[in-house]
């Protein structure tokens, strides 16, 4: 068996090789030889603490990532999140890898958003706006910078500390960053993303201006919502694997609507945008077929 740990798999880890893992899952996830299971969502004695299991099967990759969520972990000085990923034998079930992967995670999560971006938003998209100052919103600035010129980074968020630290990061960065409102922020921008644990909507729909591309990135359980469903009548929505999205994705909320999974439009099997003045909406739920593929990424550059 091969494992591979968190020290190692930081340094091999790269926007570049999770953008290409993540398109790549998105297509195998369409498939007709690709599965994907339910969700398993479970809570820790510890207040709070939450942990989930994504598994996935393709003919050549099966496993599962384990993903964690201590919050006490902050007063140690230890991160609150945690991920791993393990590989199985397609032919024998024997265990061939476990990839420490909580670094990983993070950017695998920011590809999701950068492939979408890159598929859908328009090609002059300049002005991001980003709601959330935690863990993963770092990831999706950097990510969504990989696919498209940005001018401007407009941060929102609840804490008005929080936001000037996270400014100040992104601006060390070299991202021309800035504090914002939610109104302002999406009144101004080419491309929404928002990373948060919201459980209800970060700002109202008629906000929202013609041409805008928005990623959903946080919901990721029942519950979640960072949407206003007043947006989805005149928008276009796609999702990563539409049976999770409307279970434990954005699109939860959404009711009886029509999703396009993003493997049709990378293959031409669906339209993305159909004119800058469209709406176009991702939900990434998060698909455990991108971690298998992330995984073997890594399992490879490693090996070389």
């Amino acid at each position: 068996m091969m494992y591979l740990s968190e020290a190692q798999t930081a340094q091999l880890i790269s926007h570049e090789l999770a953008y290409q893992a993540v398109k790549e899952a998105f297509v195998a996830a369409i498939g007709d030889q690709a599965e994907l299971f339910p969700v398993v969502n479970a809570s820790g004695p510890q207040a709070g603490s939450v942990f989930s299991l994504k598994s996935a099967s393709t003919p050549s990759l099966v496993g599962w990532k384990t993903g964690s969520y201590w919050p006490g972990n902050q007063a140690k000085n230890i991160p609150c999140h945690g991920s791993t990923v393990f590989l199985l034998s397609p032919e024998t079930g024997e265990l061939v890898a476990a990839v420490a992967a909580t670094k990983v995670n993070a950017y695998r999560t920011a590809a999701a958003d950068a492939v979408a971006v890159d598929y859908l938003a328009r090609k002059n998209a300049s002005v991001l706006t980003v709601f959330g100052t935690g863990h993963q919103a770092e990831y999706e600035v950097l990510a969504v910078a990989q696919v498209r010129n940005l001018s401007r980074v407009i941060v929102v968020g609840r804490s008005e500390n929080k936001v000037q630290k996270f400014t100040e990061k992104l601006i060390k960065q070299g991202v021309n960053a800035e504090a914002g409102s939610a109104r302002e922020g999406c009144e101004q921008a080419d491309i929404i993303v928002t990373a948060t644990t919201a459980t209800e909507p970060l700002f109202q729909a008629d906000w929202v201006q013609p041409g805008t591309h928005i990623s959903a990135m946080g919901a990721d359980k029942a519950g979640k919502q960072e949407l206003p469903v007043e947006l989805y009548a005149n928008a276009a929505l796609f999702c990563d694997y539409q049976p999770q999205s409307e279970v434990i994705g954005e699109f939860q909320h959404a009711g009886n609507v029509h999703l396009t999974e993003m493997g049709k439009v990378i293959t031409g099997q669906a339209t993305g945008r159909n004119s800058d003045d469209a709406i176009t909406i991702f939900d990434s739920s998060g698909i455990a077929i991108q971690d298998l593929f992330v995984a073997e990424k890594i399992l490879a550059k490693a090996s070389a």
